[in-house]
């Protein structure tokens, strides 16, 4: 922002007063502040040497410049007075009245909680903590929204002067500001302010990981340019080319800041070149119906990414934000086309001070009842966070029991999450969880500052199915240890189970057997391997064989096991099947461990985990051996992009059938493109992992989706 810059490079007063006079009337109330500010701190200097007078004055620029009115002003030249000089809040009421008295209070009030409550950057307790408590006072001893707008400039400032305190100092202011003040820009939907907070504070924090992001984009400079502009004259020409007069709309480029590239960096584990959003445009119309208007067009001349399609303009953001987003191919390159109007952009980039910026009807601005609601409330630290929770982060979440305790999760984190991160015995019997009081699955997704509440069973809860609903490696691993445990229950328990069917005896006696003959450790694997079992039936039949009268004999010579196939499935069998099907209690898909039981002649398929199977295992009921057909295929949808070159297409069809991929169909995108084009295929593997697949292909080629399009037992 250039005017920043300009703000960041003035050292002296006279230059200050400049800038300053530039943006506002000299009305006597303001000459008279400059002229009380400057005479208080006629003594002091900033630790950069120059006169402290310079802070206030550009703080009441920094005020201006986000549409502050005269009160406002006011207040930022004297928003340090009472607190470093000998001039108290009654003089500030008599000189200048109520209205600047009362934000010049608050102000003070915030620099009182800031000394006391705020630890050192090396401290043990977590910021996060502290700097909860501080928000709670801050916003509950203002009584004017002007007071935070103020505030928030004057960090601004002291963010862009940072570089002359000690390195301890900036990354403990950098921390406050990041975990504090860019949140509460956010609340009130300053998005220009909250983005130079958090970009200066990611500078100071992480400054190598700031360094290697600049790095890349002046060596990448040229590239980059080219790519938007190309794309914005697209855009222009397909727009006017549609009946969009050129006066009705304008468009600018936009890179995706810093801060915002780490987080998804983090976030994803890619690296900058991965992060799809990276290059944008902004279209700036008159009126929201052009905002369809412009998005119907450019989705009709550009391959959308319908995913990361989102529409704040019909569903605005808690904050106010109205915008419509959406992502889409060009070239070789991904764009992310932002659409508003100018009422809209102005309220997104000043948020509640676009009010008195612009003094505009625009949208109704940020939503401040949260604000408002803080003024009366108590001291319960669950009402507290419930209102605030989801200001804290952007990527990370924190997460507190009913004690106050904090608990640090990736953003999408469940219930059963928290639970594991408290305590492994916890996650293992949770079986009811309230959040924020409200009772609530243990699958619900959390957000930064809800408080939960878990109720345990006696003995531990098998959730073998809930390994992919959970985000954390540690609910991961002992969910999976758990049903591994489980599964080796139910294949041995199965195991006797099948062979007891096929020669017709009771699981009793089979496991009699088991028993005497030392095949407890191995006879699970007879549920998944078919040699093994061909192998335990025959010594059994022997052992019959020895020990049976002549009628037994004549049954175990119908014992050959047969290979019937179904469909998908093949099953191992003595017995008449004539059919097999999956029961309504579970879906197993394709490549699912599976279990299957006999009812008549026919063979119900259950996933191995299902409780309702787990509970009919237990009696010991007629099972069957089953499994998948090696060569049944899970057909998925894959969209890649491929250099726009000769034999590329064709090189990757080679590739493909190389691994066993069958292409069922192909779909090219434009042809006109320069640098690549995308490809859109349907095909089969025998891969039955997404993740595998997207190993496979991801190595060798540009990955944009691809999904599974159906189960694989679905007719």
């Amino acid at each position: 922002m250039e005017f920043l810059k300009q703000v960041a490079e003035i050292t002296s007063p006279k230059a200050a007063l400049e800038l300053l006079y530039s943006m506002v009337e000299e009305t006597p109330n303001i000459q008279n502040a400059i002229a009380f500010a400057t005479e208080l701190h006629k003594e002091q200097k900033r630790r950069s040497g120059e006169p402290y007078i310079v802070h206030p004055l550009l703080v009441a620029c920094i005020v201006a410049y986000f549409g502050g009115d005269e009160v406002m002003v006011c207040a930022a030249l004297l928003h340090d007075v009472v607190e470093d000089t000998d001039a108290t809040l009654e003089d500030i009421k008599c000189n200048y009245g109520e209205d600047i008295a009362s934000l010049v209070d608050g102000l003070t009030k915030i620099v009182a909680i800031r000394a006391e409550e705020l630890p050192a950057s090396h401290s043990n307790e977590k910021l996060v903590v502290a700097a909860l408590s501080f928000r709670k006072m801050l916003i509950t001893s203002v009584k004017d929204v002007r007071v935070l707008v103020v505030k928030l400039c004057d960090r601004l400032h002291n963010m862009l002067t940072l570089g002359a305190l000690p390195p301890n100092k900036q990354r403990r202011i950098s921390e406050e500001t990041l975990v504090v003040y860019s949140p509460i820009a956010h609340r009130l939907g300053i998005s220009s302010l909250k983005n130079e907070l958090e970009d200066r504070s990611f500078y100071y924090i992480f400054p190598q990981e700031y360094r290697k992001i600049e790095e890349y984009f002046l060596s990448h400079k040229q590239t980059i340019q080219l790519k938007l502009n190309a794309f914005i004259q697209k855009v222009r020409k397909s727009l006017v080319q549609e009946g969009v007069p050129e006066s009705e709309f304008s468009i600018a480029s936009r890179i995706k800041r810093h801060y915002s590239i780490y987080l998804k960096m983090q976030r994803k584990g890619i690296s900058i070149d991965e992060v799809l959003d990276l290059l944008a445009i902004r279209v700036i119309v008159k009126n929201p119906l052009d905002c369809y208007k412009v998005l119907g067009i450019l989705h009709l001349k550009f391959k959308p990414i319908m995913s990361r399609f989102k529409d704040y303009i019909a569903l605005p953001k808690e904050n106010g934000y109205q915008t419509i987003h959406s992502t889409l191919f060009d070239d070789s390159a991904i764009f992310e086309v932002q659409i508003r109007t100018e009422d809209m952009h102005k309220s997104a980039e000043y948020g509640i001070a676009a009010h008195w910026k612009y003094k505009t009807g625009g949208n109704s601005g940020p939503s401040l009842d949260w604000l408002n609601k803080l003024q009366f409330q108590n001291n319960s630290i669950e009402e507290f966070y419930e209102l605030v929770k989801n200001d804290l982060y952007r990527e990370d979440i924190v997460v507190f029991s009913p004690d106050g305790d904090n608990y640090s999760l990736p953003i999408g984190a469940v219930v059963l999450d928290f639970a594991y991160a408290v305590h492994t015995d916890i996650g293992n019997r949770a079986k009811e969880a309230y959040v924020n009081n409200q009772k609530s699955s243990l699958l619900t997704t959390l957000k930064s500052g809800d408080i939960v509440k878990i109720i345990m069973a006696k003995d531990t809860i098998l959730r073998c199915s809930w390994i992919d609903a959970v985000k954390t490696s540690r609910a991961k691993s002992q969910i999976k240890m758990n049903c591994a445990t489980r599964i080796k229950e139910i294949e041995r328990k199965s195991a006797i189970n099948i062979i007891a069917t096929i020669f017709g005896k009771s699981a009793e006696e089979i496991e009699d057997y088991i028993t005497k003959n030392d095949l407890e450790d191995t006879i699970y694997r007879a549920t998944t391997d078919i040699g093994f079992l061909k192998d335990i039936k025959n010594r059994i039949k022997n052992f019959y064989k020895q020990n049976a009268g002549f009628l037994e004999q004549i049954k175990i010579r119908i014992l050959k096991l047969k290979e019937l196939r179904f469909d998908n499935l093949v099953i191992e069998t003595n017995h008449t099947i004539n059919q097999a099907v999956f029961d309504y209690c579970c879906h197993p898909k394709f490549g699912d461990s599976i279990i299957a039981f006999k009812s008549g002649s026919k063979a119900f398929v259950h996933h191995k985990l299902c409780e309702r199977a787990y509970l009919e295992i237990q009696k010991g009921v007629k099972m069957l051996y089953v499994d998948w057909l090696e060569d049944k295929l899970q057909t998925y949808k894959l969209i890649v992009a491929l250099e726009n070159q000769k034999g590329v297409l064709a090189n990757f069809l080679s590739f493909l059938a190389k691994h066993d991929i069958n292409v069922l169909g192909v779909e090219l995108g434009s042809q006109k493109s320069t640098y690549a084009t995308h490809c859109e295929l349907r095909f089969e593997s025998s891969i039955t992992e997404i993740k595998e697949l997207k190993n496979l292909l991801g190595n060798n080629y540009k990955i944009i989706e691809v999904h599974a399009l159906k189960d694989a037992y679905a007719d």
